[in-house]
């Protein structure tokens, strides 16, 4: 079986936007929706031993997403390899998914009557892997610090599996039985 999650190295990460900009591209975004928002956590230490960390964040595509038990319609779905995602022609704008999600990973801006009324979300590229399953996203094959890592993790011998299995990863709000599937490598000191 396939189970893709995302990586996001924050030891790497120099919050540069690169995947926010790929991403909006790709899904043709308007300026005021964004599935990959990379965040400053602050500025830590003290002077002169200061760093400071970036948060890229996403869908997390979690293994019970709670945004997919509560449509109404059943737009919002999960596929057999973890994706999850939102059929835009059974969604009816009600924003139940978007109030489900406890990682405010959804949107709905340009709700327009009658127009655009659906959610919309990362999709991991699903568009992209639907043609070539071996596709990877774009916010990844863009970040050229190679701060995100996409892959199977059911796969023994994928990066991502190594990586999970080697070295200290943390997840967002596990404490919620969400089972999210992107996982950070913590930056834990450096410099500014």
């Amino acid at each position: 079986m396939t189970r893709l999650v995302m990586i996001m190295d924050q030891t790497r990460c120099i919050g540069c936007h690169s995947c926010t900009v790929a991403c909006r591209t790709w899904n043709d975004l308007p300026m005021d929706i964004t599935y990959n928002p990379v965040v400053s956590e602050g500025v830590k230490g003290v002077f002169p031993n200061v760093h400071e960390n970036w948060l890229p964040l996403i869908c997390m595509h979690c293994e019970n997403p709670p945004c997919v038990p509560c449509c109404p319609t059943g737009a919002s779905m999960q596929e057999e390899d973890g994706t999850v995602w939102i059929d835009s022609a059974k969604c009816m704008g009600c924003k139940v998914c978007i109030n489900a999600c406890p990682y405010s990973s959804r949107d709905s801006s340009h709700m327009v009557p009658r127009l655009e009324q659906y959610a919309r979300k990362c999709t991991f590229c699903k568009d992209e892997r639907d043609v070539d399953p071996d596709f990877t996203p774009y916010c990844v094959k863009t970040c050229h610090q190679k701060a995100r890592i996409f892959g199977d993790l059911d796969d023994p011998n994928s990066e991502v599996s190594k990586i999970i299995n080697s070295v200290e990863t943390v997840r967002l709000l596990e404490e919620l039985g969400t089972d999210p599937q992107v996982y950070y490598i913590p930056n834990r000191g450096g410099q500014l």
